[in-house]
């Protein structure tokens, strides 16, 4: 049987003095901040998990999935389970910057499912015998940097009790994080791959107050018609026909305050729907790249800086473990901006229409001078390297044109000329 090493030895291990423990659910005297860890009182070689709970928490939660699929009660247990470590008896990690007291026990006080007041931690409701589990805190003035520093001190223990022979741990998703088993998250941003999503209620939508709406044509308030104001364009010369133009509609009035309560909570659902994205095959291939190149090579750099750095002693005056951590801390937010927008991308088919559209290279003559622009979403724009988005002035003007067609830009610096030279 492995020696426990437990929360008040990994406490010791990141400098901190162990205070506790306390039941579950039981105040702790502390009101400072600081950092928590729940624990078993012994280690259990599979996850105590109570089906009913589960099942419970997928009812009332119509949009959780797992891997993108509805999950049944014992599909969604055996992937909580693939995560539990067998030899660990720490199951959750928590910081707080105001009371720690107050922090534990709302974890505690948490409702499966619910957003508030502790949604970070929520796994440990959905274990049978949870009552039992025993919560030691240590007081500090750098509680993300200790929560951090325990992390690491944790995956060091469990990493190679946990492991095969071969380096691995049966049956986890691949990619997994040595994390406790509850947390789903590091403080720079890097988050548990267990292919769980929708698991917390979303926020409810509140209702904007009576207003009244008019709706008129773009571009045509004032009686000034779409080529001379709106998008500020005009085109001489061929041009692909806009079906469902908006300029045959007669204007028309709304009143937000007839619709009923259903249909203003759908409306308001549906604006917070995330919009597709845009891609090339292109600029895909080019995302991909970012984003082999930021988990694959420079995460690692990083996370060596932090061990290093953590090395040299007293992490909130370490002016070297600090800038690690703004570094790992920038570098998390774009691998997660990159896979929201790969998550959510749609691949433009890149037809030769002969006119152009989202994916066309366009060469243009504008006074004297031959450009070459290609058409792009606005996530993949770089004017410096040749990318207009179809949104831009420029681009919103181009798209349907071709060759031949001239086309007008009005800016803020007033107007230019364009005349459309090849599409390709």
């Amino acid at each position: 049987m492995a020696t426990v090493h437990g929360a008040a030895s990994l406490l010791r291990d990141v400098g901190l003095m162990p205070d506790g423990p306390v039941l579950w659910g039981r105040p702790l005297t502390s009101r400072a901040s600081g950092v928590y860890l729940v624990e078993l009182p012994e280690h259990l070689p599979t996850a105590p998990l109570e089906l009913s709970r589960i099942g419970k928490w997928i009812e009332r939660l119509p949009n959780l999935r797992l891997d993108g699929a509805r999950p049944t009660s014992r599909v969604l247990a055996a992937r909580l389970g693939s995560l539990w470590l067998p030899t660990e008896t720490v199951l959750y990690v928590g910081a707080a910057a105001g009371s720690v007291g107050g922090r534990a026990l709302a974890l505690s006080h948490h409702v499966l499912g619910d957003r508030r007041p502790h949604a970070d931690g929520q796994w440990l409701h959905a274990l049978v015998g949870v009552e039992r589990a025993r919560v030691w805190w240590a007081e500090t003035d750098a509680p993300e940097e200790h929560l951090d520093a325990l992390f690491e001190a944790f995956a060091v223990i469990a990493g190679p009790r946990s492991s095969a022979p071969g380096g691995t741990i049966d049956g986890r998703p691949l990619g997994a994080l040595l994390l406790p088993w509850a947390n789903t998250r590091r403080p720079t941003g890097e988050r548990q791959v267990h292919g769980i999503s929708g698991a917390i209620a979303p926020d409810e939508a509140v209702p904007a107050p009576p207003t009244r709406v008019v709706e008129i044509a773009p571009g045509d308030a004032d009686g000034v018609p779409l080529g001379d104001r709106g998008t500020g364009t005009s085109r001489r010369g061929p041009r692909a026909a806009l079906p469902g133009s908006p300029r045959s509609a007669s204007p028309r009035r709304t009143n937000s305050s007839s619709a009923p309560p259903g249909a203003r909570r759908d409306a308001a659902l549906r604006a917070a729907r995330v919009e597709p994205v845009p891609l090339t095959r292109d600029a895909y291939a080019r995302l991909e790249a970012e984003l082999n190149e930021l988990t694959q090579v420079r995460r690692p750099v990083v996370v060596a800086r932090i061990k290093a750095a953590r090395e040299l002693g007293d992490l909130k005056e370490n002016a070297e473990y600090q800038s690690a951590r703004e570094e790992q801390s920038f570098l998390e937010g774009r691998v997660r901006l990159l896979e929201e927008r790969k998550r959510h991308a749609v691949l433009i088919e890149e037809g030769r229409t002969g006119r152009v559209g989202l994916g066309s290279v366009v060469v243009l003559e504008h006074e004297g001078e031959m450009l070459t622009y290609a058409i792009v979403g606005t996530t993949d724009a770089d004017a410096a390297a040749g990318r207009i988005s179809s949104s831009s002035p420029v681009g919103a003007a181009l798209i349907g044109a071709v060759a031949g067609s001239e086309v007008t830009v009005r800016t803020p610096r007033g107007t230019a000329g364009y005349r459309v030279v090849e599409v390709r």
